[in-house]
């Protein structure tokens, strides 16, 4: 992997923008909060190392993750600064699509993992599959990712394509679930702006885009509500996880 960062996760992972993406759980600690949090991981998680390339991101996940077992630090796909053979698990949550080298980023995590180590990447993405408004919603907003190469490109797969993946992990498992988050309007247009390509538009199409956004939600086809006289409805997700386990 180049040590460049794209332009776009650059300034749309910025400082500034962060508080919003940690309210709705896009990779500024997030994943790490919950994993350390959860009765079945907590307690076997002697040590944590967080890698992020932008500064952005390192601020905010400082300020949001506070345990002795956990430390960040720069770096990237292909230069994690971790010792070979240190890792049990490598995750990587909402952000593979952005490595550049997939090559590189296989021999760096079979590098750091241990014997039958294991790496997992893990996306959730809005389900256009299950309402309605739920595609009109990725339509509208997916129009500005000029070029980015998003999660939903499956741009990604090359990984399992490398020279060496094959020489380095067994064959890929993945799994895909359906299920819905609480939905509220604010909760649907925080999530559209907290997208990298969002977040960089300039101030009068980035409110074009909350505007019709608002008016998606407003109108609501094939929307379900779970309390409407709070607003709240149903907010249709998939997750895919993808399991890498070394040879």
């Amino acid at each position: 992997m180049s040590t460049s960062i794209h332009e776009v996760a650059k300034l749309g992972f910025g400082a500034g923008t962060n508080e919003l993406y940690d309210r709705i759980g896009a990779g500024t600690g997030i994943f790490t909060r919950a994993l350390l949090a959860h009765p079945d991981w907590s307690g076997s998680i002697k040590q944590l190392r967080a890698i992020e390339p932008v500064e952005g991101m390192r601020e905010q996940f400082s300020k949001t993750v506070i345990d002795d077992r956990v430390t960040i630090a720069e770096g990237a796909f292909d230069r994690t600064g971790v010792e070979d053979g240190w890792a049990d698990l490598v995750v990587i949550a909402q952000a593979f699509h952005w490595c550049p080298d997939y090559e590189k980023a296989v021999r760096e995590f079979y590098r750091v993992l241990k014997p039958n180590g294991v790496a997992v990447l893990i996306w959730n993405l809005e389900d256009r599959d299950a309402a309605k408004w739920v595609a009109q919603l990725r339509d509208r907003v997916e129009q500005h990712e000029k070029g980015t190469p998003q999660f939903r490109l499956g741009l990604w797969r090359a990984t399992f394509g490398t020279p060496s993946y094959p020489e380095l992990f067994a064959p890929q498992e993945e799994t895909t679930w359906a299920y819905p988050l609480l939905g509220t309007k604010e909760i649907v247009v925080d999530r559209a702006c907290s997208k990298s390509y969002i977040a960089v538009l300039p101030a009068d199409e980035k409110q074009s885009v909350i505007a019709d956004v608002k008016a998606i939600v407003e109108k609501g086809d094939s929307l379900v509500y779970t309390d409407k006289e709070k607003g709240e409805f149903e907010y249709p997700y998939k997750t895919t996880v993808v399991v890498m386990r070394k040879k």
